[in-house]
Order: C-alpha cells, then structure tokens, then sequence
C-alpha cells in the first residue's frame, strides 16, 4: 500500500518537488497543517505527530539485546543526528539466546549486554539499562510495569519506541511473545501508570520521581504501520549495530542480504523509490 499523493516529509515540503533532497519520512494517510509556527504531521483527525525538532529525549523499550538494531537502528541513527538524546531499556539480558554450546550459558548475559551496548554506540546511544528480567518469560506485571514507568520518570521523554503488543501474523518472528509483552507492560506504563502520581506509589515517596507525560509513542512490528522512515542513508550503521551481536549471528554472511530484503518491502509499502530502504512503524499519539 503506497502513501497518498502530496503526503509530506519531516521539513514540510512535498516528496517529489523539483530540485529538493529525498525525505527521510513518510506517513499514511497524512495532511500537513500548521499550529504556534511549527510543521507537523497529522497521523488523524486528531492527532499530530512532533517534528524531530520538538523532541529533546527519546526512550526505547525492547525485551531483548539486538531487538532495536533489527527493527530501527537506522531511525535511532537519525534521532541522534537531528540532536535527540536516546536511552535504551532493555527487558532481558538475553540470556535464552546464543547458538554456540561451547560458550557456558553462565557467560551469555554478559555477553549480550556488551554486544548490546557496542551496537548503541554505533547509533551514537550512550544511555543503556538493563531490568535484569528473564529471557522467554516476560510478563506485563505490575512490576515490569513499575520498572518501565521508573525509567520514563527518569528520562523524561517526549517520544518512545516500543514493540507492538499486537500479533503481526505475516511474520511470526517479529511477534516473539517477549515483544509482545514488552509492549503491552510498556504501553501500560505510558498509559496510565508513569503520568499518574498515585501509581506506583514508591516511585514519588520513595525515589523522588514525579509524573510525566509521554506525548508520542512508535511501534515496531506493528501489523498496521502508518509511519514510514528512510534509512538508506544509515544504513551501513544499521548493519554495524546488527553485526556487534556477534553471539546471536551463526550465519553473518546472510544477514545484509534478508535486512535489505525487509527493508526493501517498507519502502515499497511507503511508495518510495526503488533502492530506498525504509523502516516501518506505527505511531499514536495520546492526550
């Protein structure tokens, strides 16, 4: 499914007019508008996504180390390079992962942290936290829940990444129940828990962390994607962050060739040109 005729990138001009750079961004069923002087996208009705420019802080929420590289290292890439502090928080130390016996099972989740962290330096991410849950067993508790909205007190963000707690049935893979369950604990923590100050109570009496308000929220993996970014300019970056899990990689030699696959299909669905690449979201935005 392409992007509408006159759908707008992130700096406000048409894609496709005479003589401009390619834009980065695309967006279904978009209409561009103006409000206070600034920009923006309208994903709705309703609803207006921020420009690059509004967002001073970002926090990803993944369940596992290499879970952000895959899906949107080139995007976080462009994040930093607009100026946005990114901070990432990692559910699980990745401890179910790995593919060689020789290495004692003991070592993994060291192992992934640093390949983790090696990854986000690639994408200029400095800011790494790890919740310490177990791999395959991740739940929307109260206490991930609590964990999540802890890290988003914290940071402050305006924007956040997350995983689609929804099943994406035409690749499975996407959908590891951990993901799933990282969204959904992650989305509950955006809404309502981290604004309300009675939630979780001992992160106010106790830690000093007050409410705050996360206005934007993107999804990776989600079965119905409306935001669109192209990464062709990082995507050598991309692919140095995806080759720093080293421990997750039996076949490397294999793995440019499927990610430009991947790729390839978003740019296709945003109706960019052959050769772009492109990463696929869905973003909502909540009051």
């Amino acid at each position: 499914m392409s992007v509408a005729e006159g759908e707008t990138r992130q700096n406000g001009t048409r894609s496709g007019e005479a003589g401009e750079a390619f834009p980065y961004c695309v967006t279904k069923r978009s209409r561009r508008g103006t409000r206070g002087g600034v920009r923006r996208i309208f994903l709705s009705e309703r609803s207006v996504m921020l420009e690059d420019s509004e967002v001073e802080r970002a926090l990803v929420v993944m369940a596992h180390p290499d879970d952000v590289d895959f899906g949107a290292a080139g995007t976080v890439a462009l994040w930093n390079r607009a100026g946005i502090s990114v901070t990432y928080g990692i559910v699980t130390d990745g401890d179910a992962g790995g593919f060689d016996p020789a290495i004692p099972r003991a070592e993994i989740p060291g192992i992934r942290q640093r390949e983790q962290r090696a990854a986000a330096a690639v994408v200029g991410v400095r800011d790494v936290h790890f919740l310490g849950y177990t791999d395959g067993d991740v739940n929307p508790s109260q206490d991930l829940r609590r964990d999540i909205s802890r890290l988003i007190r914290q940071v402050r963000p305006q924007r956040m990444l997350i995983q689609s707690p929804d099943r994406k049935w035409e690749h499975i893979p996407a959908s590891h129940p951990d993901h799933m369950a990282a969204g959904e604990a992650a989305i509950r923590a955006v809404y309502p828990d981290a604004r309300n100050p009675f939630a979780h109570p001992t992160l106010l009496l106790d830690e000093g962390l007050e409410d705050w308000v996360v206005p934007e929220v993107w999804m990776m993996a989600s079965p119905q994607p409306n935001h669109f970014v192209d990464v062709t300019d990082f995507f050598e970056d991309k692919m140095r962050a995806i080759g720093a899990h080293a421990s997750q990689l039996p076949a490397p030699e294999i793995v440019e060739d499927k990610v430009r696959e991947w790729l390839s299909a978003a740019a296709a669905e945003a109706g960019l040109p052959e050769g772009r690449l492109a990463e696929a979201f869905q973003v909502v935005t909540i009051s």
